[in-house]
C-alpha cells in the first residue's frame, strides 16, 4: 500500500496590496545629478487614486516599460508621500535608461517594500546615524523624521563619508543641517580635492570622539558592507551593542515579495525581512558573502 504524498506548504509571505504585483505609473517632476554617477529623481503619482506613503528605510521597485525593474531605497520625505524620491548611480541598463529620464517621461512603481528603520522605540535616545557614500540616500527618510520630531529624541549626530568632496550627496541639504543647532553633523572624504579644508579619512574614525552617549545611544548605518563591519566595530568599542544597531543590507532582489529567492541571506530574505536589520539578529552571517 503506497503512503499518500504530504501535500507541500508554501513558505508564508508577506500579504501585499494591489501596488506590490503590479506597478502604478508615476510622471517624472525632477531629475537632479547629483555627482559623475549618481542622480536623483523624482516621481509623482499620475492617479490620484495612487499614493507613495512609506515608512523610512523602505525601497520601491521602478520599472522602465520593456527594460526591467530594479529595486531603489525611498530617499524623499515620509510627510510629502506623493513625492517619490530615488537616488541611484547609473551602473546597469535600468539605471543608465533612468539617468536620461526627462520631465514628463513615465516609469512604473511598485511598492513599498521591506522594513524600515525603528524611530518610533528610539524615542528618548541618542540616533548615531553612520552613512557612506550613497548610504546616504536610504537613511535621507530617517533624517526627515528625526528633524520633524526633534524633541522626541535626545542628540542626533550625522557622520557622514564620501571619496571626495564632489562625491558628496545632497550637499545643500547638508549644509543646512550643519546649520542647526540641534544637529550635529560631521563630514569627511577619503581624498581631499579642491578647496576642501575638513576631514580626511574613513567615516568610521569619527565614531570614537563623536558626542552621544553610549548608553544611551542607538545606531543607523548604510553604506559598503566593510564599512558597516567597521563601523559596527567601532560602536562597539564605545559601548554601543549588537541590539541597538541596526543596518541596511542590499542583496540581489528581484521580486520585492519574499517569492524567488534571489535576495536569500542565511535563513532571512531581504526583500521581506529586510533591508533593515537589527544587528544581533544578523551578526553571524554578516560579512559572509556565501550566505
Amino acid at each position: 500500500m503506497q503512503t499518500p504524498l504530504r501535500k507541500l506548504q508554501r513558505p508564508s509571505t508577506p500579504v501585499y496590496g494591489s501596488s506590490a504585483c503590479k506597478p502604478y505609473r508615476c510622471r517624472v517632476t525632477r531629475r537632479v545629478q547629483e555627482n559623475d554617477d549618481t542622480f536623483t529623481v523624482e516621481l509623482t503619482p499620475v492617479s490620484a487614486r495612487q499614493h507613495g506613503a512609506f515608512n523610512p528605510g523602505q525601497f520601491n521597485m521602478l520599472y522602465i516599460f520593456g527594460l526591467g525593474e530594479i529595486p531603489i531605497s525611498i530617499s524623499g520625505d515620509p510627510a510629502d508621500p506623493d513625492r517619490l524620491v530615488h537616488t541611484t548611480r547609473a551602473v546597469g541598463a535600468v539605471t543608465r535608461r533612468m539617468a536620461t529620464l526627462h520631465e514628463g517621461d513615465v516609469i512604473g512603481v511598485r511598492g513599498p517594500f521591506g522594513t524600515h528603520w525603528p524611530l518610533e522605540e528610539l524615542k528618548g535616545k541618542d540616533i548615531v546615524i553612520v552613512a557612506g557614500g550613497i548610504g546616504l540616500a536610504p537613511l535621507r527618510p530617517a533624517l526627515y523624521q528625526l528633524v520633524a520630531n526633534r524633541g522626541d529624541y535626545e542628540r542626533v549626530v550625522l557622520l557622514y563619508g564620501a571619496r571626495t568632496p564632489e562625491d558628496m550627496l545632497y550637499r545643500a541639504e547638508l549644509e543646512r543641517w550643519r546649520a542647526r543647532f540641534d544637529l550635529e553633523v560631521y563630514v569627511t572624504v577619503d581624498r581631499a580635492t579642491g578647496d576642501w579644508h575638513g576631514n580626511v579619512g574613513l567615516v568610521t574614525a569619527l565614531i570614537p570622539r563623536a558626542p552621544f552617549e553610549p548608553r544611551n545611544a542607538a545606531a543607523l548605518l548604510c553604506g559598503p558592507e566593510v564599512m558597516m563591519r567597521y563601523a559596527v566595530q567601532a560602536l562597539q568599542k564605545r559601548g554601543v551593542g549588537a541590539a541597538q544597531t541596526w543596518l541596511s543590507l542590499e542583496r540581489n532582489m528581484k521580486c520585492g515579495m519574499a517569492m524567488c529567492g534571489h535576495c536569500q541571506f542565511g535563513p532571512h530574505i531581504v526583500c521581506r525581512d529586510g533591508p533593515v536589520f537589527r544587528m544581533d539578529r544578523i551578526q553571524r552571517f554578516f560579512g559572509r558573502w556565501e550566505v
